[in-house]
């Protein structure tokens, strides 16, 4: 059941809605215009029957995947992932996988992302991103959640620290070269989940990474594109 406040949101909503349609079957505003501004009042309206984690982003963002076409659309995003990276790939600066939940996993290494103990993105790994940004742009029904993690050189706070910078620092670029940021949260792991042992220099140096997760947002299920991977 509705309470009041939430019937009166929607009457205003509707009433909101109708003056600009008429406003634009008159001339008063562009069918552009009005086609932005009911498409931005509709996204209030299903944002805010949304709670807890993700629930400023969703209404605005663009509409979900119907669940059929999440295979397909993630194929394709992989496909072109993989052909705009392929000398990343091959110079094992990028890696690109599908994960068994259905996301895509981009792994960043950082020995050529960022420099020893810093946070600021190299530049000459800066065209690499440039290239993962513009296939993110092509594909907006997709959240891109961006973990940072380290070695256990150093201690948990430092590390901890370290990690959520330099996730923050390729959620900042990403987002200057054109990504909704409302679609990208940033998150540090430190030394947590290592995938090498730490006990050696190669080891040390796999484990110190930044992961994109893909997220495909899902008709029913938009919360779940963020909700922290696991």
């Amino acid at each position: 059941m509705k309470t009041i406040a939430q019937v009166g949101k929607v009457s205003l909503v509707s009433a909101v809605l109708l003056g600009v349609s008429a406003c634009a079957a008159d001339g008063g505003v562009s069918r552009t215009g009005a086609g932005a501004a009911i498409g931005g009042i509709a996204g209030l309206i299903v944002g805010n029957q949304f709670d807890g984690s993700g629930s400023k982003y969703v209404g605005a963002l663009a509409g979900a995947l119907a669940g059929g076409a999440v295979g397909n659309y993630l194929d394709r995003q992989q496909r072109d992932l993989e052909r705009q990276l392929q000398a990343e790939q091959a110079a094992n600066e990028v890696t690109i996988q599908r994960l068994s939940d259905d996301s895509l996993q981009l792994g960043l290494n950082s020995e050529v992302s960022f420099d020893v103990d810093s946070a600021t993105i190299k530049p000459s790994f800066r065209d690499t991103l440039n290239k993962v940004a513009n296939v993110f742009d092509d594909y907006p029904n997709t959240v891109i959640h961006i973990v940072g993690y380290t070695d256990s050189s150093g201690s948990n706070s430092y590390n901890q620290l370290l990690s959520e910078n330099r996730a923050a620092s390729v959620e900042r670029y990403l987002a200057l070269e054109g990504v909704d940021e409302r679609r990208l949260i940033p998150e540090g792991r430190g030394e947590s989940s290592p995938i090498a042992s730490n006990a050696t220099a190669e080891g040390r140096s796999r484990n110190r990474r930044v992961e994109l997760i893909l997220k495909p947002i899902v008709e029913g299920k938009e919360r779940d594109a963020f909700d922290p991977p696991v």
